[in-house]
């Protein structure tokens, strides 16, 4: 009889599930839901840093390293600065990528621009257009200056207008203090400085100019050894 009871005993236990193996399942459910908070939480804060270093990224002024004597500003009259060495400008674009304006035996035409200025904005959409169309000649480099920032002045800031115009060269930001500018002797806007392959100013001229004007001064900078 008590052998029986002992076979029957035995048998009930091992068909009862152990507690151990009740608990497992949830437990796993628990753990991952652990892992999976823990991973989107994880792609969120680098989300966040990402669009952080981005906004970050964009600076409207940057420093300016100026080496050389700088150009007198242009007023009425002969240019004073025809024939002389330009300053060298090394600088950044908005994004922190490196923009110079050097001696480096390339023509080129420099053009500053303010933001706020009404006639910039047209002639950078003017120039724009023209150039998808008529681009400057082989040997001429285009590089604009946006100078004389102004957060509290409209179309602010100046790396969205350029950008929203699709401006097609280098832009360097000037400095907060327009140190590009002042080397240049920028006396107005728009302002153009036509150089040429040795680095000579060949000519400068402000305000409002024609497309044609304008193809004209390319010229003028690579006709000259």
């Amino acid at each position: 009889m008590s052998s029986r009871t002992d076979r029957r005993s035995k048998r009930v236990r091992r068909t009862r599930p152990r507690a151990g193996h009740r608990r497992a399942p949830w437990m796993w459910v628990a753990l991952s839901a652990i892992v999976l908070v823990a991973a989107v939480a994880a792609v969120l804060a680098t989300r966040g840093d990402n669009s952080t270093a981005a906004a970050a990224a964009i600076e409207q002024n940057r420093p300016v390293q100026v080496s050389g004597n700088p150009l007198p500003k242009l007023t009425t009259g002969p240019d004073a600065a025809v024939g002389a060495v330009i300053p060298e400008l090394r600088g950044a674009s908005f994004d922190g990528t490196s923009v110079d304006v050097t001696r480096n035996g390339q023509a080129k035409l420099v053009l500053f621009v303010a933001h706020w200025c009404p006639v910039c904005q047209r002639e950078v959409r003017l120039l724009t257009d023209f150039l998808r169309t008529n681009p400057l000649p082989a040997g001429v480099q285009l590089v604009a200056v946006s100078t004389a920032t102004d957060p509290n002045k409209p179309n602010s800031p100046p790396s969205s207008w350029l950008a929203d115009e699709r401006w097609p060269g280098p832009v360097l930001a000037d400095s907060v203090d327009s140190a590009a500018a002042q080397a240049f002797g920028v006396s107005g806007f728009p302002y153009f400085v036509a150089v040429d392959g040795n680095g000579h100013v060949v000519e400068r001229t402000k305000g409002m100019i024609t497309t044609d004007q304008f193809t004209s001064l390319a010229h003028k900078a690579l006709a000259v050894d």
